[in-house]
């Protein structure tokens, strides 16, 4: 049985931050999110896109790494219990779902190393920090990404990549432009906006307890970089409020 996590104690309780008007509505944007990546994957897999100019196909990739985040996104706040915490198991249904669509990630594995990052934050058992050698970004991405990825998955997606382009046909061009490259973009994506910049040390040293800071950018934009994870000070605190709802967090309390 998956545990959800649980609050550390110095955290205020979410419920006197932000109410839910609407009881679906995380389950409905996790639905929406992987039924657009999912159809958007399958009708450019099978686009002949030996005519598309540059500029297309950049928008496109740009496009499906926006939707690959959303899917890790997705699960990351199924981890809190807030998808649809009115039935966990729905609720870590649709976690384990995204973090398979995504890259076939071990949603309790996540779960757990989550856990232990909120409650550790920046710190030497934190498994999204660095190791405290290396800390400039790719560096730290290479280390972070050790922590997640396993030969086996590796190899079960290499298997499922030459599975669908000898046996289904799938043109290759298609599945490194609409598959493998978004795939990797938006791991970069969540690491940059969603580890790197909130959890990297400020000059004036890191502020307990959560040590993390919000990264303040207009509201379009904040979601077009990582689904608003620059309120991450906010995320820290509030644990248990949905990616949608911290901009209003940040706005009653900034």
């Amino acid at each position: 049985m998956i545990q959800l996590e649980q609050a550390p104690i110095h955290q205020k309780k979410p419920t006197l931050v932000v109410k839910n008007k609407y009881q679906f509505k995380g389950l409905f944007i996790g639905i929406v999110i992987i039924s657009v990546w999912a159809v958007s994957l399958g009708f450019l897999l099978t686009l002949d896109i030996s005519k598309f100019k540059l500029w297309m196909l950049v928008t496109i990739i740009l496009g499906q790494t926006f939707l690959y985040t959303g899917l890790f996104i997705t699960a990351h706040d199924a981890m809190h219990g807030v998808v649809f915490p009115q039935n966990p198991k729905i609720n870590h249904f649709i976690g384990a779902l995204s973090l398979s669509l995504y890259g076939l990630l071990p949603y309790q594995t996540l779960l757990k190393k989550h856990w232990l990052h909120h409650h550790n934050p920046a710190s030497e058992v934190d498994p999204d920090f660095h190791n405290g050698k290396h800390k400039n970004f790719f560096a730290w991405y290479f280390h972070f990404m050790k922590g997640y990825w396993s030969w086996r998955q590796v190899i079960a997606v290499t298997i499922i990549y030459n599975v669908a382009k000898f046996l289904l046909h799938i043109p290759g061009n298609n599945l490194n432009l609409f598959w493998v490259v978004p795939s990797l973009l938006s791991s970069l994506q969540l690491f940059y906006f969603g580890t790197f910049l909130p959890h990297s040390e400020p000059a004036g040293g890191y502020i307990q307890p959560h040590n993390a800071r919000t990264i303040k950018r207009q509201i379009w934009w904040s979601f077009i970089t990582c689904y608003h994870f620059g309120y991450h000070e906010e995320h820290h605190e509030y644990p248990h409020i949905p990616w949608w709802q911290l901009p209003e967090v940040y706005a009653r309390f900034s």
